[in-house]
């Protein structure tokens, strides 16, 4: 790992368990083992650290969760709609570099203007719309039942982002709500989903 990894791994722990306003550029160069000059010839300050790390994030979670330009094939059945999201559920909530910037995220929201914009799209708008795209996906494929598919994803989405939130604030629930999560799914597909060919 170059020193630059490094700084924004410590740096993303950090802002994590402290807050962006409750770490100092002191704090991350010690635990990178550099004194805090020697940060500064990898990044301006504090705030490019950030914005390193949620340009960073952000990428990870469109090659591995996907986004609504990014949705991946369209599911053929019930069991690999169920099979597809499940994993993308577990990558978020099992993902240590996702978790923490979520929890940064959390923390951050109300304090910075692009913290409050990323929030939103990944916790809400972004989901929802690249949930919307595969449901009307497999509304054009006749797999699910025609319907306005901006309202179903809200209706999918939404347990699950509170689902993940509880497990990030509990992390000792995270196998009863990926049960939880699971468990809306499967009600989802029974409600939405056609039963030919399943």
């Amino acid at each position: 790992m170059s020193t630059k990894e490094k700084i924004l791994d410590a740096a993303l722990t950090l802002f994590a368990e402290n807050g962006y306003d409750g770490t100092s550029v002191e704090q991350i160069a010690s635990i990178v083992g550099i004194k805090a000059p020697s940060l500064y010839k990898h990044y301006k300050g504090k705030e490019d650290i950030l914005n390193a790390l949620i340009d960073s994030a952000e990428a990870r979670y469109e090659e591995m969760f996907g986004s609504e330009k990014n949705t991946g094939k369209v599911p053929g059945s019930r069991e690999e709609f169920i099979q597809v999201t499940m994993e993308r559920i577990s990558f978020t909530m099992r993902d240590p570099v996702i978790r923490k910037t979520r929890m940064l995220l959390v923390q951050e929201q109300f304090r910075n203007e692009r913290i409050s914009e990323v929030t939103t799209r990944h916790q809400l708008d972004g989901i929802q719309r690249m949930f919307a795209k595969i449901i009307k996906g497999m509304m054009d494929r006749g797999l699910v039942k025609k319907d306005d598919p901006e309202l179903l994803a809200v209706e999918l989405t939404a347990p699950a982002v509170l689902q993940i939130a509880r497990s990030d604030r509990q992390p000792q629930c995270e196998e009863e709500c990926k049960e939880y999560i699971e468990k809306h799914l499967r009600h989802f597909c029974k409600v939405y989903m056609r039963n030919g060919g399943f």
